[in-house]
């Protein structure tokens, strides 16, 4: 696994009703900053996206915003993002996300926010990637699709070997040192791996 420089962050263009959410994005866009960890995310400056984008920015971080086109005005484009791509729809926006983020971290959302964060778990679990995804379940909000992963497993649709891989941080605080020891851990594994192929 290659060392964590970008981060995707998946999150609602709403803010929703509970305040934690808004500081949550906050704290973790200003957490990104200092870390030099550069943020990859839907591209525009309302409700939790807009709140993690400006709180990197505000903080000195660097920012990639990658919007669809007939979402420049709906999702009011963040102009002041140092790398701005306008792609011409859903499926190239995600592609674009995909390829320039080292890992995933899922902030609260609505439908689309779910969508793209179990994108990218089914993506891990047939193994197209390894690249971490990290769940925020930021005051409980993850925990009805916690609970229906653990459903799925129990009912024997997550079978054996085709396990779901993902973290979980409570506070949003957490979430970084995760993927970092995550990205840890990976390293000495795909090293002895190498060994392995090269000795043959």
């Amino acid at each position: 696994m290659r060392p964590i420089r970008s981060i995707c962050v998946y999150c609602g263009s709403g803010e929703g009703l509970d305040p934690v959410f808004t500081a949550a994005a906050r704290v973790l866009g200003r957490m990104m900053a200092q870390a030099g960890i550069r943020l990859v995310y839907g591209g525009g400056r309302i409700g939790l996206m807009g709140e993690v984008a400006r709180s990197v920015l505000d903080a000195g971080g660097a920012v990639t915003g990658i919007i669809p086109e007939f979402l420049k005005a709906r999702e009011v484009m963040l102009a002041e993002a140092q790398e701005l791509h306008v792609v011409s729809d859903m499926h190239a926006r995600k592609k674009l996300m995909f390829d320039k983020a080292d890992a995933f971290i899922a902030l609260p959302g609505g439908v689309g926010t779910l969508e793209e964060l179990v994108e990218q778990l089914t993506w891990a679990q047939l193994g197209r990637h390894d690249k971490p995804i990290l769940i925020a379940n930021i005051n409980g909000f993850w925990r009805p699709l916690l609970s229906l992963l653990a459903h799925m497993r129990e009912s024997g649709f997550v079978r054996p070997g085709l396990e779901v891989k993902y973290l979980v941080a409570e506070r949003v605080e957490d979430a970084l040192e995760m993927l970092f020891a995550a990205a840890r851990a990976a390293a000495p594994q795909e090293e002895e791996e190498k060994d392995i192929i090269q000795r043959m």
